[in-house]
């Protein structure tokens, strides 16, 4: 197996799922996976801030920045991490405080994931 398949084994087997974009980054350049694997040690681990926090954290930024397929693959990481409706629900708390309705309803697709 080589590096970058290594790389987008990892990150399906810690997500739960192998997000699109690998596909094409594969096809097109697969070096460029290396700075995927350096996010994935980041993100998906523990650290002062556990991996289901931080994830979290990036679904709030997503949706700040209004994009729903980026909502949808993260909602799916925090799923795969045990993240509850709760601690959901509380996160779209966040994001409508602080970046309003539209980033509210970037998340319409990732909440259907929550039945």
């Amino acid at each position: 197996m080589t590096e970058h398949e290594e790389v987008v084994k990892s990150i399906k087997n810690k997500i739960g799922f192998k997000p699109h974009i690998l596909e094409t980054l594969e096809e097109l350049d697969p070096e460029f996976l290396g700075k995927y694997k350096r996010c994935d040690g980041k993100l998906l681990s523990d650290g002062a801030l556990s991996a289901k926090t931080k994830i979290l954290m990036a679904f709030a930024v997503v949706a700040s920045k209004q994009c729903e397929a980026c909502a949808v693959a993260q909602m799916r990481s925090a799923l795969n991490h045990g993240v509850t409706k709760e601690e959901i629900m509380e996160t779209m708390d966040v994001i409508f405080i602080t970046s309003g309705a539209p980033a509210v309803a970037v998340c319409r697709e990732a909440l259907k994931l929550l039945k």
